[in-house]
């Protein structure tokens, strides 16, 4: 850090002309609100109804919170700049983003892990679902993805920021994004490529794996249910959680496992906006808003709240 002379960053964005930046402000700015909504909806409704106190809403519940706060590294900031025309992020303002960017990203991926596996043992094993999904082992599954997320991303991390940046300062990107930071650097980061390139194919396929099982196993129990309308309604909520999983995996694989291109692409940002945004936006509506018993419990408060403006 004593040789680093960039005291600054220049992110380009996500747009080159000022109109293309006034639309999306709107439209980031509106996805920014539903899922502050969604999410503070989920927590709420799930701390204060007695019948949702679950081990699934239990981790509903801290999933909303980790988007809000994932989605709140760089969402702000990337607002701030569209309607602003603002695009400098300062030396550890930018090393501060990307630790709490890829932490709280990869914990996401540890999280919709650990929910599939919930999931599996409550339709496959539900007799043995209460034993197994206790309090205890609902919080040693969270405080574990937790302990391997900052176990796998804080040494590539805290050797990126240790890099000298002399210069260039310009990222083509709309947050400070690892790989072309690394780009940056005027010293060979040949080792710290490498080394999270390897986290990265621990993480990812890893985490899909577990999530791609534990759905494959739900989908064989769902099709041995003898109710036609059963399994319709089993297999819509299945669906839709596979469709946010896809595309979530999809978008981060070729994201971060192919090689990262010189200067960054376009391409990168678009993808970029998918896994940060689109299915941040989608997951309280589509895991938690969806569901019977929290609609029933949303219905009832605002029932209640209204009755008491009355």
């Amino acid at each position: 850090m004593n040789h680093t002379t960039v005291v600054e960053f220049v992110l380009l964005g996500l747009a080159n002309s000022r109109q293309w930046e006034i639309i999306l402000f709107v439209f980031l700015g509106i996805a920014y609100l539903l899922i502050l909504l969604g999410n503070i909806s989920v927590i709420s409704i799930t701390l204060t109804n007695n019948f949702l106190q679950t081990p699934m809403y239990y981790f509903l519940r801290n999933f909303a919170l980790l988007e809000i706060t994932f989605t709140s590294t760089f969402l702000p900031s990337t607002l701030y700049s569209l309607l602003t025309e603002r695009k400098t992020i300062s030396l550890p303002g930018c090393f501060l983003q990307m630790l709490l960017f890829y932490c709280l990203g990869t914990c996401t991926l540890f999280y919709m892990a650990v929910m599939s596996l919930d999931r599996y043992v409550a339709i496959c094993h539900p007799l043995h679902y209460p034993a197994i999904m206790n309090g205890r082992s609902c919080l040693q599954l969270i405080l574990g993805c937790w302990a391997l997320t900052f176990l796998l991303m804080l040494p590539p991390t805290i050797m990126t920021v240790q890099l000298p940046f002399c210069g260039p300062n310009v990222m083509n990107h709309f947050y400070c994004d690892a790989s072309l930071l690394l780009q940056l650097s005027c010293t060979d980061t040949a080792f710290i490529e490498e080394l999270m390139f390897i986290i990265l194919i621990l993480i990812l396929p890893g985490t899909l794996i577990v999530t791609a099982v534990s759905y494959g196993c739900i989908i064989v129990t769902i099709l041995l249910i003898p109710s036609s309308a059963g399994r319709r309604k089993a297999f819509s909520t299945c669906s839709a959680h596979l469709m946010v999983v896809m595309v979530f995996y999809s978008t981060c694989i070729y994201r971060y496992i192919r090689p990262a291109q010189r200067g960054g692409q376009d391409s990168d940002k678009v993808l970029s906006l998918f896994f940060s945004v689109l299915t941040q936006t989608v997951n309280p509506y589509i895991y938690s808003l969806r569901n019977r018993q929290v609609k029933q419990a949303l219905k009832e408060k605002i029932l209640k709240f209204s009755g008491s403006l009355m």
